[in-house]
């Protein structure tokens, strides 16, 4: 299975969406399989929030990716067939452009000089990657979260240039209880002194606010069932440092400590909050009037919708909107609910479900392909 992990350098201005552009960009994405001589087996993965392009291993980087056990020789995206790229998000600190990459008329980096950033400008940025790989019709655009919302905007934007569509737990736009929850989000990244207007240094970093905004992000991406089921009123196993008695006493209030933590050495804060108020700007009405007449514009051949009846963020009406929205549009449309109790992570968790889905979804029309390209 050949592997790379590259980075498409566009030298030319990149407008972008709502005013400004950047001066170049560079993208960052990973591949897997073989691109066929026809250039027809191509499937095109745009992340959430915060993973990066490293969805699986390979043989250039070994570490276990997001999506592992979907994607891969026999696994539901096939790369026996299929030749598989996953997009690193423009504006995400992992290697495409974005607020903490170096502005090249500066000198400095972006930081809050970064234009305004919008789902569509990322769906953009992957179809540059497609271009540049003489891709002119992709067999699927695949997105769970985030990444189905870019998946919308790539067919809004390109029609004709994808066959079939796989969208995972998103939404035509965001309800205002995740614009909320988002909202309150960048404010306690906002509100730690250490944010400094977007100037911190890498060894002086907001950690609290960007701590506390991952464990209310935690909370919501998985669902009070899964809670209860899974920590019920257990308790911490560590001792309570001295001296506080508002200290941790539970083990799910560890379990969020603890990923807190691990994300906060991870993720650049500005980075966090140009994405996130992409997801929030996002309005798929945009490309149309409304979200119901840009889903019948829409040209894909067959769409896979999944959502999870627990998840909080994109709750499943509005999966149901989108399945309904593309049935009206004379799409072959699978619609598909999730009884997972995970919530929002359902998807990347729950792959005794989610395996079986996508990959008869994908087989329908990938058995038409040869195999060992």
């Amino acid at each position: 299975m050949a592997t790379a992990r590259k980075v498409l350098k566009l030298q030319q201005p990149f407008p972008m969406r709502r005013g400004g552009a950047l001066p170049s960009v560079e993208v960052a994405y990973e591949t897997w399989g073989e691109l066929s001589a026809s250039r027809d087996n191509a499937v095109m993965i745009f992340t959430g929030l915060s993973p990066s392009a490293h969805a699986a291993s390979s043989t250039d980087d070994p570490s276990q990716g997001w999506w592992e056990d979907m994607i891969g020789p026999g696994r539901p995206i096939d790369t026996r067939r299929l030749f598989v790229i996953c997009i690193n998000s423009l504006g995400s600190p992992f290697g495409s452009t974005s607020p903490i990459s170096i502005n090249p008329t500066t000198g400095q980096p972006y930081r809050l000089t970064f234009p305004v950033l919008t789902v569509e400008d990322m769906a953009r940025a992957g179809h540059e990657v497609a271009v540049a790989l003489g891709i002119k019709k992709l067999f699927s655009v695949i997105g769970p979260s985030l990444g189905g919302m870019t998946v919308l905007a790539y067919c809004a934007l390109f029609p004709g240039e994808t066959q079939t569509v796989v969208s995972i737990s998103a939404a035509a736009r965001s309800v205002p209880f995740s614009i909320a929850l988002r909202s309150l989000q960048r404010e306690m990244i906002r509100r730690d002194p250490a944010w400094q207007e977007g100037n911190y240094t890498p060894d002086a970093m907001p950690v609290q606010g960007m701590r506390l905004a991952r464990k209310l992000g935690m909370v919501t991406y998985r669902s009070a069932k899964e809670w209860a089921q899974r920590f019920g009123r257990e308790r911490a196993s560590a001792e309570r440092k001295p001296g506080d008695p508002f200290g941790i006493d539970f083990e799910v209030e560890s379990y969020l400590e603890s990923h807190a933590t691990k994300f906060t050495g991870q993720y650049d804060p500005n980075c966090y909050l140009y994405i996130s108020r992409a997801m929030d700007l996002f309005d798929l009405a945009d490309h149309g009037g409304t979200v119901q007449d840009a889903l019948k514009r829409f040209t894909v051949e067959r769409a896979l919708i999944i959502g999870v009846e627990t998840d909080l963020l994109f709750p499943i009406d509005q999966q149901q909107e989108l399945a309904n929205g593309l049935a009206a549009g004379g799409r072959e449309v699978q619609f598909v609910r999730m009884p997972s109790l995970q919530g929002h992570d359902s998807f990347l968790v729950d792959m005794d479900r989610f395996r079986p889905v996508v990959g008869d979804f994908l087989e329908q029309k990938a058995k038409s392909l040869p195999e060992g390209l």
